[in-house]
Formats: structure tokens, sequence, C-alpha cells
């Protein structure tokens, strides 16, 4: 049968899988066909292998054609980052220095992927040490723009149907950031609920593995596939699943309330920006407006400084062995995070737990808080990726954030609204993210 890369969502693609109305190897085929015809104006892909992800797909085929059991997404091809280590394929983490590296083991969220049956379509470019120097990927809906960061690759993969589902990481903005600019579902789930173990360590108290997909359905089935405990990733807990795909599926018991709140850095927001969440705030009704309390005034440089201090440890090989082939940005964050002082990072680090709890106050009253996912359509220029801001906080402060392609920006591009919960409230994100995607499809 001939398979058209656009029909399926994921959840689509994955009905017709285990029905037998379709292969693994037509759907893959499928993705490698777009890939071809598209790639070359997007270029969201670092290492591509048709034979091997074919040879994925029969593999898929042949298990599925002796009845054994099939795990949640048997057969679906998803992208990944090229950050995350994969055994089989080279993972070169964006820079000339680790050019050629093949890793022995698979990332843990890549093990994750292959148990639950998916098949490995490829790796997906990130920036420079998934930083801040741009890689190769264009935006899809305008080459002339950038695709954000550093989840470049992942992003523009789904959004120009490469691929239904691709996995990416962030440590600032860089799966928040690339799926609003680019027009797809983003989420950065709590910090340590998705294993890191064999991922590109940059700052070890703010890395987050977060997912990307065409539907809000999608990207809950992916991140319930890597969510686990993993004793191998010091920030990861025995808890208890949060059930993503389960509590997304069903209706709030009351009309949630939101908050919406600007954040320190509402000024850099663009006019339109403002305009458009304005429009939405008043198509919501009943919503509040508040700001941030004066505590999360210094939370952008208590930011910085972790990540910086962190980057000159994470790095320091690479600084001492190849600094004249970094790029000038990455350079300057490294010898600034050589000069912070223990004391300031630790006191940084310290009021890690103020801000959320916080955040958790303004949660008691609200079920979530809107904000801003970035200040504006993607900036035209491949020469830098866009600002983080509007990410930095939510980051630092480890809880959970979805990018929604709500609103479009003056020039028609696509522009994200961001929804915020309390550590741990994954999975009620996704349901109050669910009522407000319903609200505005009543117009």
């Amino acid at each position: 049968m001939v398979v058209d890369a656009n029909f399926p969502t994921a959840a689509e693609a994955l009905t017709a899988l285990r029905e037998g109305h379709v292969s693994s190897r037509e759907v893959v085929q499928a993705c490698l066909d777009r890939i071809r015809e598209h790639d070359d104006n997007v270029e969201a892909w670092a290492f591509l292998d048709p034979e091997l992800a074919l040879g994925q797909a029969d593999r898929a085929d042949e298990f599925r054609a002796r009845g054994r059991p099939l795990g949640p997404l048997h057969g679906l091809p998803v992208g990944v980052k090229d950050i995350l280590d994969t055994a089989d394929m080279p993972t070169e983490n964006g820079t000339v220095l680790h050019r050629g590296r093949t890793p022995a083991e698979d990332a843990a969220v890549v093990e994750r992927l292959r148990t639950a049956g998916a098949v490995i379509l490829g790796k997906t470019v990130s920036t420079e040490l998934a930083v801040y120097s741009p890689g190769k990927t264009k935006n899809p809906h305008d080459p002339a723009r950038t695709p954000g960061g550093s989840s470049s690759g992942s992003a523009a993969a789904v959004a120009s149907f490469m691929v239904p589902l691709a996995v990416g990481t962030q440590t600032n903005g860089s799966v928040i950031r690339p799926a609003a600019f680019c027009g797809v579902f983003g989420f950065k789930p709590s910090h340590g609920l998705i294993s890191r173990h064999r991922i590109l360590k940059q700052s070890p108290p703010l890395d987050t593995v977060g997912v990307m997909g065409r539907t809000l359905e999608d990207t809950a089935l992916l991140a319930d596939a890597l969510i686990g405990y993993d004793s191998r990733d010091p920030h990861s807990r025995p808890r208890a699943h949060p059930q993503i795909g389960r509590i997304l599926a069903e209706e709030p018991p009351v009309e949630p309330k939101l908050v919406f709140i600007r954040t320190p850095v509402w000024d850099q927001a663009e006019e339109s920006t403002k305009d458009a969440l304005r429009e939405l705030c008043e198509h919501i009704g009943d919503i509040s407006i508040m700001e941030l309390p004066p505590v999360f005034d210094g939370a952008l440089e208590d930011h910085r400084r972790i990540m910086e201090a962190d980057l000159a440890v994470s790095f320091a090989k690479e600084y001492r062995d190849g600094k004249d082939q970094l790029s000038n940005v990455l350079r300057e964050m490294i010898e600034r995070g050589r000069q912070v002082l223990a004391m300031d990072y630790n006191s940084a680090l310290a009021r890690i737990a103020d801000y959320r709890a916080e955040i958790d106050e303004i949660t008691h009253e609200f079920d979530a808080i809107l904000t801003p996912a970035v200040a504006g359509e993607a900036p035209v220029g491949l020469d830098a990726t866009g600002s983080p801001a509007f990410c930095t906080i939510w980051t630092l402060a480890g809880v959970p954030a979805l990018t929604m392609p709500v609103l479009q920006g003056p020039n028609g591009m696509p522009l994200g609204v961001q929804m915020v919960s309390a550590k741990g409230d994954d999975a009620r994100l996704f349901r109050n993210a669910r009522w407000l995607l319903g609200t505005l499809e009543e117009e």
C-alpha cells in the first residue's frame, strides 16, 4: 500500500499499524520519501541511514507477524536529537570536536524507545554542544528564519512531516523555543522525570529531556513511553508514573482556573505577541492576570550563573583541547563560568527551592499558568536561535511546561503559547491544555 506521510498523526499511524492496514516498513519509507523531497531546504537531520531505519522496521513487522506482545510505539518512527547516545549511529553533539564519535551503548531514552518498539529513524540536528551556536537547520515555514535551538532538528523534522515524533532536550529553552518557532507541540517535563543517562551533560540541575509532536495526544504518547525511574540518573526518583495519556483523555472535574503571568521579561515580547496574548486572554474570559513576586527578579541571573559554571565543568576537555574550534559565544560562556564563585553558585542552587515553592503557591490557587513561549515569531537570520528568556524561570524551577501552536504572528509564522504547572503535575497540565484547545476550537 502507498502511505502518505502527511496523513497520520502518530496515534493514527499506530492504529493503522496495529490493525494491519499498514506495515512499519511502509510508514518508515513514507518518512524517508518525505525527507528526500524536503530536507534539502530544511536540513533537519544530522545522521540518516535509510537501510538501517528500514531494517528496524522490518524487524518490527516480523515481530508483529509472530503475534508477540507489542510496545506502545511499535513500528513507529521517531527522531532523536544528536546529543543522545545511540550504539548503532554516530552521536556528534553538534560539534566538530566530536565528529565521528560512535558510542558503545544507547542512552536510557533510546533504550526505552527500542523497548517500546519504536524505529529510531535518525539523529536530528543539535546546535553546538546543545548551547547557542546554530546548526544547519532552517525553519520549515520560512528557510530565512531560525528554527530555534538547541533541539532545532527535532522541531523542524516534526513540523515538516518528516517524522511524527521527536526527542529533544532543554537546559534553558531548547524544547519550548524551537517547538514554538516551528509550530508544533513541545513538552518539557518536570526535572528528573525522564532519564538523562548517556545524554550530553551541560548542567545537571537544569538538563531535561523533552518531546515534540504535531498533536497534544501524540506528544503525550511519546512522553508516557519515556517517563520512568532510572538509578543511573542521580536526579531520577522512584515515583508513580503520571499516566499522561490517561489523564489527558479525562474531562476536568471542574472548569480549570487559569492565570496569565507576563514574567519579568515581558518587555522583551514583541508588540504583536502582546496583542495576540491579550486577545487570547479575552477569548478565555475568566482568567486572572498577575505578576510574579519580587523573589523572581534575580531568577534569570541565577540560571545564567548555574548554567555557565556547569558548562565550564562539563566542557572542560573541549575547552582545553579545542578552544579555537568552539564558537565565540560558547567559549565566552565557559570563560565566564570559570569565574563563578562557589558561594554564588551554591546560593543560586539553593534559591531553586524558593522559586519552586512560589510556583506551588500560585498553582494551589490556579490550575495552570499561561505565559509567552517566545518573544515573537522566529527571527529572520540563521546566525542565532532566538531568545529563550520566556522559558528560563520554568526550567530553573524544574516545573513542567508545554507549548501549543495556537497563535500566528504578523508574518504568518507560528507563535506558541506556553502553559506551566507545579513540579510533578505533568499529567494535569496536559488535561488543562486539552481544555484550553477545546475552547479555541469552539470559535
